[in-house]
């Protein structure tokens, strides 16, 4: 049990390393709590602050994913062993992305988890990010919402496993995308708000398809 509980603790900490904070720091001190939609992830840093600081932002919120599901379960064990491997990266996935949205470190104040999930995926499940990719850029394409792109990314990953994945919904598997919709829907609550009252924030430059259906 201590050597779980160790290496989930780990994989929050990792979380905490925001990639919007630290990409602010190297230039000048940017919070970007303080503008646009107060979110620190990529896409309020590429609203307010464009692509090259977005990307950076990107880069390490998808590696701290990778990161903690991939090397952390395989540290050296500390007592008794009660998981898989596997089943410590569910555990450990769970923690980094939790720590992103609510890092300690800053306030439990952080971003969405969208990226550093991506990270986690494509990791362990990259046959499902595969399939969420597409149909989020699907959406983003026709409705020009990042928000809806990703719920219906969450939605695609349960699907996914429900029907393709060989240890189905009710697994270990099952219960770890469960609880990473859940959170990702939790994140985005305000953003369901806005888009059923139909005041959500639109990329509409990316909706391309959706433009052109409407010609």
């Amino acid at each position: 049990m201590l050597d779980l509980i160790v290496k989930t603790a780990l994989a929050y900490l990792l979380g905490n390393l925001m990639g919007g904070q630290l990409i602010g720091l190297l230039r000048g001190g940017i919070d970007l709590r303080t503008v646009g939609s107060g979110n620190v992830g990529a896409t309020n840093a590429l609203r307010t602050q464009g692509k090259g600081f977005a990307l950076g932002v990107l880069l390490i919120d998808i590696a701290k994913g990778v990161l903690a599901v991939l090397a952390i379960p395989h540290l050296p064990t500390l007592g008794d062993v009660l998981l898989t491997a596997r089943e410590q990266a569910y555990w450990c996935g769970v923690a980094v992305a939790i720590g992103h949205c609510y890092p300690v470190l800053y306030g439990f104040r952080g971003g969405k988890g969208v990226a550093t999930l991506a990270g986690v995926f494509g990791a362990l499940m990259s046959a499902a990010l595969v399939w969420m990719l597409a149909l989020f850029v699907l959406v983003i394409l026709v409705s020009g919402y990042v928000s809806l792109a990703t719920l219906g990314a969450a939605l695609t990953a349960i699907i996914w496993v429900a029907l393709v994945h060989p240890e189905g919904l009710f697994s270990a598997s099952g219960g770890f995308v469960l609880a990473m919709a859940a959170l990702v829907a939790w994140k985005h609550r305000e953003n369901i708000v806005r888009l059923a009252q139909g005041n959500e924030h639109r990329f509409e430059k990316a909706r391309i398809i959706g433009r052109w259906l409407q010609r």
